[in-house]
This record gives structure tokens, C-alpha cells and sequence, in this order.
């Protein structure tokens, strides 16, 4: 998926659906039916309203005081691809399940992947539900 131009909640949530195989007729919300997803140009994601400045993402190191927060704006400049996959894992279900699917999730912030031996398919990012 080309991320250039999408907006982030609504690609997260069509790269979700794939990863979880519930694009699929064979869905079973206990397995590990979905594909592998390979996002390229995460650095030209776009986020609506002003989340830009105001969306945080934090983190604690576990001592006392150590939470960490960091703007949107900052975590574009330092990990673009972090974006995405924050999105994403937000989206998966909390549990062992989640923590195998996310794997399967591979975000890059420039064009370039090193997945080509895999012969990647373009996915659209419209959902169609029939």
C-alpha cells in the first residue's frame, strides 16, 4: 500500500481488516488467516483537524516519573513508520493474537522496500463490502 496522500485512521483501518483476513470468506476471529501488509511512503501520511500539533503518543519507561510523550509533528520528523503502526496495533485485538498479527505488518517511511522477491500485490484502499 502506498500511504502517500491517505488519511491515517481510515488506511490503519483497511491495513487492519487485511491483516486480521476479515477481507476474506474463510474469516475466524481465533486464527491468523490475514495476509502480510507492506506500507511504503509513511513519511506522506496525512492526519486531519489539528491533530498535527495536538495528537501525543506516549510511552513509560517504568521507573517513577518516566512517561514520555511525543507530538505527532516530532514522531514524523524522528520514526514516520511508527505512526502507522501505532494506528494499527490500536486496532488489533490486545492479546497473543495481536502481538502475532502486528508481525506481519512492515511500514517504511521512504518508496523503497526490500520485499520485492515477494512479488507484492497493490491493494486498494477503498473496503469493499458485498
Amino acid at each position: 500500500m502506498d500511504a502517500e496522500g491517505q488519511v491515517l485512521g481510515r488506511l490503519a483501518a483497511r491495513i487492519a481488516t487485511v491483516l486480521r483476513g476479515k477481507h476474506k470468506p474463510t474469516f475466524s476471529p481465533h486464527l491468523d488467516m490475514g495476509d502480510c501488509v507492506v506500507v511504503t511512503n509513511a513519511e506522506k501520511i496525512v492526519v486531519t483537524g489539528a491533530k498535527e500539533t495536538q495528537k501525543n503518543y506516549w510511552h513509560h519507561s517504568g521507573f517513577p516519573g518516566g512517561q514520555k510523550t511525543k507530538t505527532l509533528e516530532t514522531m514524523r520528523k524522528k520514526h514516520p513508520e511508527r505512526i502507522i503502526q501505532n494506528a494499527v496495533r490500536g486496532m488489533l485485538p490486545h492479546n497473543r493474537l495481536g502481538r502475532k498479527v502486528i508481525k506481519h505488518l512492515k511500514v517504511y517511511a521512504g518508496p523503497d522496500h526490500p520485499h520485492q522477491a515477494q512479488q507484492p500485490q497493490p491493494l486498494d484502499t477503498q473496503v469493499a463490502y458485498d
